[in-house]
């Protein structure tokens, strides 16, 4: 038992339980600048050209794409970029919130998966009725690469999703860096995650979530998967565990791409076209070209 955790020390085992909860905020989140409330405008042109529910997609285009945003995020700061990426290629683009807990505005993402996923589930509802498609593409970053997945076995997605594209995702869990190893030595840390942000919690490998997750096969039938990782993840860790094992996968590199692509976890969703070009391959691999650092400029 390390000395923080003895009565005398309570409120050191607090500040020092908070500062730990602030980290891991930090680190599975947009940059600040990216997760501040959008004014009124903002919002309005952030969602120029997506989410728009007359958007009927195009015999090059045939399904809608569904963004989905990681924990923290919302449907408008996460997609910032690719949204507008795929629409100025002719995509329906449509992003959804999820995941959100009571009194807590923009961030979300933190309420339980599972929970989470029928949210998605709902939405891709919403998306194919409007769209008149039988079935829709999703592109995922972080928990909203993963969380699709639960949504494909025990759902019934897999009937509804041509193709999952994620983005960083904790497809087995994640360590956080080491810091969810701390946790036994903070009494009741393990409760206040689960019960204040559980999709947190279910986060971390070894959860419930996750075993049951991992209690079938990585891959459905019938389901296109590409995942897109980088090597200087610093919040699904170890990076590898991103990958997913089973028929119709590619798993992707970033740096094998382009070595000098230096993305960590939030850049690769947010901001990084280099992985945005092999996003746009993965949803029309008839027509895929070439990814390499130059796609910057794509």
């Amino acid at each position: 038992m390390l000395p923080w955790t003895r009565t005398p020390r309570a409120p050191r085992a607090r500040r020092t339980l908070a500062a730990l909860l602030l980290a891991v905020a930090a680190l599975a989140g947009p940059s600040a600048a990216a997760v501040a409330a959008p004014s009124a405008g903002e919002a309005a042109a952030a969602t120029s050209g997506w989410n728009d529910y007359s958007c009927k997609p195009s015999a090059a285009h045939p399904r809608p794409v569904i963004l989905v945003h990681g924990t923290f995020g919302n449907s408008v700061d996460n997609w910032l970029v690719l949204a507008p990426y795929l629409v100025a290629r002719g995509y329906c683009v449509f992003s959804l919130d999820y995941g959100q807990l009571p009194g807590v505005p923009v961030f979300n993402g933190l309420g339980p998966i599972d929970k989470s996923a029928a949210q998605l589930s709902t939405f891709v509802d919403k998306v194919l009725a409007a769209t008149g498609k039988s079935k829709a593409d999703l592109v995922g970053h972080s928990q909203g690469g993963m969380m699709p997945n639960y949504y494909l076995k025990f759902l019934g997605g897999a009937a509804k999703v041509n193709a999952l594209v994620a983005l960083a995702p904790d497809n087995h869990g994640t360590t956080l860096l080491g810091l969810t190893a701390l946790l036994p030595y903070f009494p009741g840390a393990e409760a206040l995650l689960n019960s204040a942000t559980p999709g947190l919690a279910d986060q971390v490998a070894g959860s419930p979530f996750i075993t049951k997750l991992n209690s079938v096969p990585d891959t459905v039938a019938g389901v296109k998967y590409t995942v897109i990782s980088t090597r200087y993840d610093e919040v699904v860790t170890p990076y590898r565990t991103q990958y997913l094992s089973g028929a119709n996968v590619r798993n992707i590199l970033l740096q094998d791409l382009c070595a000098v692509d230096l993305s960590e976890h939030v850049l690769i969703g947010t901001t990084d076209k280099i992985a945005f070009h092999e996003v746009a391959n993965a949803l029309d691999p008839a027509h895929a070209s070439t990814t390499d650092c130059t796609s910057v400029l794509s």
